[in-house]
């Protein structure tokens, strides 16, 4: 699951989309009340916020732990075969200030 909201985080280009926990359990092949029992771990933990579909990216690091080097993985390849995934607007402007040494 933290793999799956972690591709979703990146197509989004959003810290914020809509995933409710019936589709992400037809995407992942198992029971909807799995999703409800590990986004509410994930929530407690501070790692998401959701609510009625709406899920909030609040702890990405923590997120790409739980996905181990399946995530990795995927992006590598994904990486390798489209190129690197556009940025949003905003993630520009963050790099273009970092790389120019402004905060």
């Amino acid at each position: 699951m933290a793999r799956w909201l972690l591709m979703s985080h990146d197509r989004a280009h959003s810290s914020q989309f809509y995933l409710t926990h019936q589709f992400l359990a037809d995407m992942l092949g198992v029971r909807r009340s799995g999703i409800t029992v590990a986004a509410g771990i994930m929530q407690q933990q501070q790692f998401i916020r959701y609510s009625r579909g709406m899920i909030s990216i609040l702890d990405r690091n923590a997120l790409k732990q739980l996905a181990c080097e399946c995530y990795q993985a995927g992006l590598d390849d994904y990486q390798r075969v489209l190129g690197e995934p556009q940025q949003s607007a905003a993630e520009q402007l963050v790099r273009q200030g970092c790389a120019q040494g402004t905060p």
